[in-house]
């Protein structure tokens, strides 16, 4: 049960995840932030925070999603586990 109280006292965060050997997300990300500095040098202060609006969903909208395919996995999980056990 070392995993279970690993989790319990909060040395285990389900959301967090290591993204310093993908090169993909690296990638993604500098491209992310290079467009959206270009993006902003040409915007109103309206537009601004039109866009901040605009990015503030898109992250709680990204979190939103991150939960359920973390729900939906933890069941898969336990199914899985329930499966093994039964056999």
């Amino acid at each position: 049960m070392r995993i279970l109280e690993e989790f319990w006292y909060g040395n285990i965060e389900p959301t967090e995840y290591d993204t310093s050997s993908c090169k993909e997300y690296k990638k993604l990300l500098e491209l992310i932030c290079r467009n959206e500095e270009k993006l902003q040098a040409t915007m109103t202060a309206k537009q601004k925070e039109l866009f901040s609006r605009y990015t503030d969903a898109v992250r709680e909208h990204q979190m939103t999603t991150d939960y359920l395919i973390f729900q939906n996995g933890f069941k898969l999980d336990a199914k899985i586990m329930l499966e093994v056990m039964e056999e």
